[in-house]
């Protein structure tokens, strides 16, 4: 079992900056991939950004290329998505989500809301 806990979230205005956390406990030994995802109300929900196992690789979604950047916090078990000039169009509730290498096994967080606007 993982239990996914995310903080950072809030209300910011247009060109604004958030720092969003999600913290890992439990099993953390078999944490392999991790991913921020978001949704907006009346939309479908998409993958933001992604590492794959053992950080082999990060995933952006290309709306927010060039202003997010998702990252480990060092060696704790918490994952980071900075997020950089914020528009309007990035407000959502904003989850993270891990995938267990051992039985391919997907957990959720309960997600942070995300408000952009003046």
């Amino acid at each position: 079992q993982v239990q996914l806990v995310e903080s950072g979230g809030g209300l910011v205005q247009p060109g604004g900056s958030l720092r969003l956390s999600c913290e890992a406990s439990g099993d953390t030994h078999i944490i392999g991939a991790v991913g921020w995802h978001r949704q907006a109300p009346g939309k479908e929900r998409e993958v933001v950004a992604a590492i794959g196992t053992r950080g082999s690789a990060v995933f952006y979604t290309d709306s927010v290329k060039g202003r997010f950047t998702m990252s480990r916090d060092g060696t704790k078990n918490t994952w980071s998505l900075q997020m950089n000039d914020l528009k309007p169009e990035d407000t959502a509730v904003y989850t993270c989500n891990v995938r267990t290498t051992t039985t391919n096994q997907l957990y959720w967080g309960r997600g942070t809301q995300v408000t952009v606007s003046s």
